[in-house]
């Protein structure tokens, strides 16, 4: 299978012009468009072990959520992990590729996946791209029948594994409307709130965007790396029903950096 081809099949289901500005989603360390890929490793995150994995498992090519490369490097002296990530793959011969807001912004992608786990219906998009229905940020839709919060939050913490959630105070509200955004999405909150959301799920917001929203609907964070777990699977998905006969292997490790007590 030609590198290109792998990669044109990601991009059809998550095209590179969906990625936010401030992003460096695509292809950040070659393989050549006619090489060929041995096999594919999924993961959220780049790290030296994952590299280390790929090269284990026979696999020439890394397929993450998270892109290695946000910024531009002015040396490549292996001083910190992103360096020692591209030094070791280029050695190893190993491609790395991100698919990040383009996937969060496609239609049936991350956001999505969350939403079809806790059982949304309806779904539309919370912040539509200008110019189009089929792609934007965060994703609205309904629960079946109104739960509890605590409840609500409950099954949250099952579903997806959770040691932790952060919320807001509990107000005895019955939730049904649900806005939602894997990653770091507090930037969508007021849009969570002008289209009339119960409760906003997201893995990640800032400390002071809590206040003043006691009475507008249940805020709850469930954690970065928890809420977008599922990237693994979209990219397994996408690749197996292009080319069954590919190497595709799902990371065994654990790349999130952030531990409980």
């Amino acid at each position: 299978m030609k590198a290109k081809q792998v990669l044109d099949a990601l991009e059809q289901y998550a095209p590179l012009p969906l990625q936010d500005s401030y992003d460096n989603a695509g292809l950040q360390i070659g393989l050549t468009a006619e090489q060929e890929v041995t096999g594919a490793l999924l993961c959220l995150d780049v790290t030296e072990a994952i590299v280390d994995e790929a090269e284990r498992m026979g696999c020439n090519l890394v397929v993450a959520h998270h892109p290695l490369l946000f910024r531009g490097l002015k040396s490549i002296t292996g001083q910190n992990y992103v360096e020692r990530c591209v030094i070791k793959a280029i050695q190893k011969g190993i491609g790395i590729y991100a698919a990040h807001t383009n996937l969060d912004n496609a239609e049936g992608g991350v956001n999505y996946r969350i939403a079809e786990t806790i059982g949304l219906t309806n779904l539309a998009f919370l912040d539509a791209k200008p110019g189009t229905t089929v792609a934007g940020a965060g994703v609205i839709g309904e629960l079946p029948m109104a739960e509890d919060e605590l409840e609500f939050l409950k099954r949250i913490k099952a579903l997806f594994g959770v040691q932790c959630i952060r919320h807001n105070q509990l107000c005895g509200r019955k939730i049904q409307r649900v806005a939602l955004c894997g990653g770091a999405g507090g930037f969508l909150l007021s849009n969570a709130i002008s289209q009339g959301a119960d409760a906003f799920l997201t893995g990640e917001m800032r400390y002071h965007d809590y206040f003043g929203h006691e009475s507008d609907l249940l805020i709850a964070e469930m954690g970065h790396y928890e809420s977008e777990q599922y990237t693994i699977d979209l990219f397994a998905e996408v690749l197996h029903r292009q080319f069954p006969e590919l190497k595709i292997v799902k990371t065994s490790l654990n790349t999130n950096p952030i531990n409980y007590l």
